[in-house]
């Protein structure tokens, strides 16, 4: 299992993974299978997705994922409120999950609610949040009562449509545990479709800032990966979760830095094979990334500054 880069004040973990300094190539023994899967996944989804036929929903805002069932585990990833997945096997207070990118992990059984055989915000009736986060009320009103929930970008609502109550403003939506409740119509959106690569970059922007976590996928804060593996989701894209993997999917290019277009996906690390951190390109010569060098978040660097004009390793543009 690799060790992260040590780089200024960048932590060591001994699990390295994801990135900023995330899973290495050296940790594709213990996860060949998942390799395999992902390799084989089509390559088109839209927006945060549910997994087909899904067993359970995530009713909390977001999710840690353990690599063993229990909260001193390491998080290997995150998934958001209302988002489908499989049960692969339980423990006391404990539940295996598989998300729709092949990912699995640990999360405990009172974060999920079981569909049994049902659905949740299935097509026709699913919103997304569209800001970098959202309140839901118990009513149609701000300054009632407080918020019962807050959902970060792209968390799943299944819209009640219903002329009779929903207003130019507000919207009513049922919650995963069936509860009712309402959220500004400026707050989701109906609209799954993929954006270009300039309206992906454009995006990109809107979490400059956001905090780095250890892996994250939300915008309350993103590890490398799960950043750029987002943005791709808004093209209607669905990468490999972790950066090293990323860098090897058969739907890749190599590209030389000469050929790089905005919209390119920057890879580093000690070498091809030790991939530790992952960037978008966004053209003379800038990235955009989540990193915790220097000062931790979603922020622009350039590939000429160091560490990164050392640690470029590759370049890859996603297959048309």
């Amino acid at each position: 299992m690799g060790h992260e880069l040590s780089l200024d004040n960048e932590p060591s973990h001994p699990h390295a993974h994801k990135c900023d300094f995330g899973r290495t190539i050296a940790e594709g023994l213990r996860r060949a299978g998942l390799a395999l899967a992902v390799l084989l996944m089509p390559a088109v989804v839209r927006a945060q997705q549910s997994v087909d036929h899904p067993a359970a929903v995530v009713a909390k805002s977001i999710v840690n994922m353990y690599r063993g069932p229990s909260s001193a585990s390491d998080v290997v990833s995150q998934v958001l409120y209302g988002t489908g997945v499989f049960m692969l096997k339980t423990q006391p207070s404990w539940i295996n999950i598989r998300t729709a990118d092949g990912y699995t992990g640990w999360v405990a059984a009172s974060d999920l609610k079981s569909l049994n055989g049902g659905s949740y915000a299935p097509a026709g009736k699913a919103v997304r949040i569209a800001e970098l986060s959202a309140n839901l009320y118990g009513e149609p009103d701000v300054a009632m009562h407080a918020p019962v929930l807050q959902l970060p970008w792209e968390a799943r609502l299944e819209i009640v449509p219903d002329p009779a109550k929903n207003t130019e403003r507000w919207v009513q939506v049922r919650l995963v545990d069936g509860q009712a409740a309402w959220v500004q119509r400026g707050d989701v959106t109906d609209d799954f479709a993929p954006l270009s690569v300039s309206e992906m970059l454009e995006l990109s922007h809107k979490f400059l800032g956001i905090t780095y976590t250890w892996g994250g996928v939300s915008s309350y804060g993103f590890d490398c990966s799960g950043f750029t593996q987002m943005l791709e989701r808004q093209r209607g894209i669905e990468m490999p979760r972790d950066a090293d993997l990323q860098a090897a999917w058969n739907q890749m290019t190599p590209i030389e830095r000469k050929d790089l277009q905005p919209g390119d996906l920057l890879y580093f690390g000690s070498s091809v094979a030790k991939i530790t951190h992952t960037g978008m390109y966004l053209g003379n010569g800038e990235f955009i990334h989540d990193t915790t060098h220097g000062h931790p978040g979603v922020q622009i660097s350039h590939l000429d500054d160091m560490p990164w004009a050392q640690l470029l390793v590759a370049m890859r543009r996603i297959k048309q």
